[in-house]
């Protein structure tokens, strides 16, 4: 029997004893190091909901409310959990497929938007950092694709004449060599000016174009780089895209990520449109042209195969340029003659596929030939082009054929300048949902790819109405286990909010354009209750559009800026005009409802001209509520009710960012107050003053 020996007990020290009240309490560590730091105890009780389940190994969803500053909430306990005893073995954890190993700790947190995604790295991760006693290192991850490749580089200034078309090209490349030199990570977001598609393309890092530990600039690669530093790391900040781009490669043996114990999704309320996205397939007619003229394009005499001088090859590529024009063509007859208005497919096989075959062609020939190369990096364009056209082909053949179950297709065109317009095809799952519950949320098995043991949610706004364990959202994205909690905002909206509801304006669906009619005028009126300082949210551009040629001579005559969203300006570039210019209104859709952050006297009022319900034209919404309605549910209760409730709520949230906010929301559309359905609405926003006002009324009166 081995002897007891006393120097095999952990050493108890303050170090320790870290949990996550001693950080963000109120006596806790952040508290000691920033004078203005606030206790928020709706912070404290997330934290030890996300510690909970991190150390049990369950799922979790957490509501918290503006305000409660839930990335802290989260970053605390992910750390401490990333950094604890590597070979801390839990009873939760003792039927995991990973017991009695070494359990690798690193944890994803994945966020919607950029702004989220700086924050996180330039401002939140530094503070904890410094104050949390333990080494742990956190990066952003990017996709490959935004990373320079030193090789291709190189290869490409040596064909430049072969293969870029303009001077232009010729002189962007130039300019990339010498950022190259000067560049700390090679990353695109840091290159100062956006070189054209045709230039990146030759000078991206590529999987498919890549030698590897064999390369002579392996070393100094700056995507390896990145990659190292994202392999050592404990905390990994990554977007949704990337995120679900990486679990479709899982399930077919690949990944773009390193493995995780634990995945932390901010913005949350976002997965299911994202997810769909990538777990999806979209071709395009310009991918084609695209990848046929990166081969041989015969306007300028450009391409791969001219450089290598493969004539017979050029004609194959014309062949396929002909085959994809006719069949687009097709379809584009097709669709004008027998398809429905949303550009919904329901049938498979309505026109020949004339363009796979072909493409498989060109494929096994630019095989065969790259065979005989002796250099290997010769070898990569050409079996790079070859993986490519047959995934265009294979994603062709699927669409055309409809070979998978419980998926929706459809085709869009898009105006083009060269005549025929363009079009891409697309398919993507109905119901997301069991995808994410077989990928994502079930336990791993002994033959599947790695899976987190927790997956925790997060938003401001997950909940309808009075729900309390967030059934709708939870029926959207397939998870029927792991815990609930909802923490409301610190800020006192019964002081710093009101909530203004237009009562006898007409109906926005039953009289549409009298409504609309009167939309400028009302929006004049409530602008100008505070000077301007407004937000004023569309649900559709066109309307936008109208409005805001309305009352541009109205705010002329007032000295105040119109900024609107759709024109030359981008959204960053609108956000900053208005925070520079604050007597402003700004005219904004669907990316102005969310992740916009304008705190301070800036803005003091956003105006809802209607409430945010999706048209079921789109091929993907309508097949989700067929679905739901051949269940024998109810489509509006189940489906477009609820998600317009969580886009309202994401639009209320626009107001209110700090504890010295005020302001009004305005909601024009009358329904909120003349349907039953208008309640479900209310309950789910703050309780704060309301009044009730007839249109254009000086002084709103209350009820």
């Amino acid at each position: 029997m081995k002897s007891f020996d006393p120097s095999s007990l952990p050493v108890v020290t303050k170090e320790c004893l870290l949990d996550v009240a001693s950080i963000l309490g109120p006596q806790g560590r952040i508290a000691k190091r920033l004078s203005h730091y606030e206790h928020r105890p709706q912070q404290l009780q997330m934290a030890q909901a996300v510690q909970d389940a991190l150390r049990d190994g369950q799922h979790l969803i957490a509501e918290a409310g503006t305000g409660t500053g839930k990335s802290f909430a989260y970053l605390v306990p992910a750390i401490l959990h990333a950094t604890g005893d590597q070979q801390e073995t839990d009873d939760a954890s003792a039927n995991d497929n990973d017991q009695g190993r070494k359990r690798n700790r690193r944890i994803i947190i994945s966020t919607h938007t950029i702004s989220l995604q700086e924050q996180l790295i330039q401002k939140d991760l530094p503070i904890l950092n410094s104050v949390i006693p333990r080494e742990f290192s956190a990066v952003l991850v990017k996709g490959r694709g935004n990373y320079l490749s030193l090789r291709r580089l190189t290869k490409a200034q040596a064909r430049a004449t072969q293969m870029m078309a303009f001077d232009s090209q010729l002189k962007q490349l130039g300019e990339i060599r010498r950022w190259a030199g000067e560049t700390n990570d090679g990353s695109l977001s840091t290159l100062p000016f956006r070189p054209d598609r045709d230039v990146w393309d030759e000078v991206q890092s590529d999987s498919g174009n890549c030698l590897g530990r064999k390369c002579d600039t392996y070393k100094d690669c700056f995507y390896f780089k990145a990659r190292r530093r994202a392999t050592n790391a404990q905390v990994l900040i990554v977007n949704h895209a990337l995120f679900f781009s990486d679990l479709a490669l899982r399930s077919q043996g690949a990944s773009v990520l390193p493995d995780y114990d634990a995945v932390i999704m901010d913005e949350c309320h976002t997965i299911e449109a994202v997810a769909g996205d990538h777990l999806g397939v979209r071709i395009t007619s310009g991918q084609i042209d695209y990848l046929l003229n990166k081969l041989y394009n015969d306007r300028t005499q450009k391409g791969l195969l001219v450089t290598h001088e493969l004539r017979q090859l050029q004609q194959l590529v014309e062949r396929c340029r002909f085959a994809a024009t006719n069949y687009f063509a097709d379809l584009l007859d097709w669709s004008e003659q027998h398809g429905s208005p949303n550009g919904r497919v329901l049938a498979g096989g309505v026109v020949d596929n004339s363009v796979s075959k072909p493409l498989e062609e060109l494929a096994g020939q630019l095989l065969r030939y790259s065979q005989n190369l002796e250099q290997e990096s010769d070898q990569l364009d050409f079996t790079n082009a070859h993986n490519r056209l047959l995934l265009l082909a294979g994603n062709l053949r699927s669409w055309n054929d409809q070979g998978f179950a419980q998926t929706v297709y459809w085709l869009e065109q898009h105006p083009s300048a060269r005549g025929l317009p363009r079009v891409t095809l697309a398919l993507a799952p109905i119901d997301v949902g069991a995808t994410l519950r077989e990928s994502l949320f079930q336990s791993a098995t002994d033959d599947g790819p790695p899976r987190p043991r927790s997956v925790i949610l997060t938003s401001a706004t997950l909940a309808v109405g009075k729900e309390k364990h967030f059934e709708f959202f939870r029926s959207r994205i397939g998870l029927a286990s792991g815990g609930s909690l909802q923490v409301g905002s610190p800020f006192d909206y019964r002081r710093q909010a009101k909530l203004v509801l237009v009562k006898d304006l007409p109906d926005p669906s039953a009289a549409r354009r009298d409504f609309e009619r009167q939309l400028p005028t009302q929006i004049r009126h409530y602008v100008a209750q505070t000077n301007g300082h407004a937000f004023v949210l569309f649900t559709s551009y066109d309307l936008l559009k109208r409005c805001a040629a309305a009352l541009v001579p109205w705010c002329s005559q007032q000295g105040m800026n119109l900024y609107s969203q759709g024109g030359d300006q981008s959204r960053s570039q609108l956000l900053d005009a208005f925070r520079r210019h604050p007597r402003s209104v700004l005219f904004g859709t669907d990316s102005f409802w969310q992740g916009v952050d304008v705190p301070g006297d800036a803005l003091q009022n956003v105006v809802i001209t209607k409430l945010p319900f999706s048209v079921p034209d789109h091929p993907l919404l309508q097949a989700r509520l067929e679905a739901i309605q051949e269940a024998g549910g109810n489509p509006f209760r189940q489906y477009q009710l609820p998600e317009a409730v969580i886009k309202l709520r994401q639009g209320f949230g626009r107001l209110i960012r700090t504890a010295t906010d005020s302001g009004m929301v305005v909601i024009l559309d009358p329904r909120v107050i003349t349907k039953p359905y208008g309640r479900t609405f209310i309950d789910s926003l703050p309780e704060m003053e309301t009044q009730h006002a007839r249109a254009c009324e000086a002084t709103p009166t209350a009820p």
